[in-house]
């Protein structure tokens, strides 16, 4: 078994209301990272769903989440012919920490008309791109292969840029192949795409992270770019895009967060 299914395994202890573990593994400075808490609730919701297509997956994070024990309560929202809605509560302690929704469409080969009007970022050979190293408190990165392109990748030696974006590589260092529940890990995997712009001035907590999940990557290595264009009254918005090596659309986001100094 490959960590990540290990780290996101549920218990159903009644119906749908699922104990779990949420591991130290996947962690900045010892905080599990949002998207590894996405895939949690992805993989709850998608356990009750008997729809699992194309995920669309909102989060809010009400308070930190700690590794430890927690447990998951689903709410089915409403049931149609293509959708199913639910809802995800994790708790700790009693106490709510996160709250999901999810809409999950029936699997279809329809596609009436498949057009992008934007290509996939264009991004330095991987060989040519900075890893992000591992570091003890930092464990996301002892599990994921994360490579920026250099062009963005300054401000790990204090070189900054005039745009707060992120682009490069991912994929699982255990070479894990990847599904909706790795997409929505990979959706929050990069660090801030403001650190490019600013540095490490600022501690960016999310507050919301939607992802959208149109395809489902066929490739080990996806390319990622993530952009902010706004930072006012302590908050700012991250926009992303990832791709499979195919040039296909694997998922968007969007994740709001603040944008707090560090003392």
């Amino acid at each position: 078994m490959n960590l990540l299914d290990k780290d996101t395994s549920l218990t159903e202890i009644k119906p749908h209301h699922y104990q779990l573990t949420v591991s130290d593994n996947w962690s900045i400075s010892g905080i599990p990272n949002g998207g590894y808490l996405l895939a949690l609730m992805a993989n709850a919701m998608m356990r009750r769903s008997d729809k699992k297509n194309t995920p669309i997956l909102t989060v809010n994070y009400l308070s930190r989440t700690e590794p430890g024990d927690a447990e998951i309560f689903i709410e089915e929202i409403s049931r149609s012919a293509q959708f199913n809605r639910l809802q995800a509560r994790l708790t700790q302690n009693g106490k709510e920490k996160m709250r999901a929704m999810g809409t999950f469409a029936v699997e279809t080969a329809e596609c009436f008309i498949k057009r992008y009007e934007k290509s996939p970022p264009a991004i330095s050979p991987l060989e040519d791109c900075v890893a992000i190293p591992e570091m003890p408190t930092y464990t996301l990165y002892g599990r994921m292969d994360a490579r920026l392109d250099p062009a963005c990748a300054g401000w790990m030696q204090g070189r900054l840029t005039e745009q707060s974006e992120h682009k490069g590589w991912i994929s699982f260092k255990d070479s894990r192949p990847h599904d909706a529940i790795s997409v929505a890990l990979v959706a929050d995997a990069f660090p801030p795409p403001l650190f490019a712009s600013q540095g490490l001035i600022a501690w960016v907590p999310t507050i919301e992270l939607t992802v959208n999940i149109r395809n489902i990557p066929q490739t080990r290595w996806l390319k990622c770019i993530f952009r902010t264009n706004f930072i006012n009254c302590g908050l700012l918005e991250a926009d992303g895009e990832i791709w499979d090596e195919n040039g296909e659309l694997i998922a968007i986001s969007r994740q709001i967060a603040q944008f707090r100094k560090i003392a």
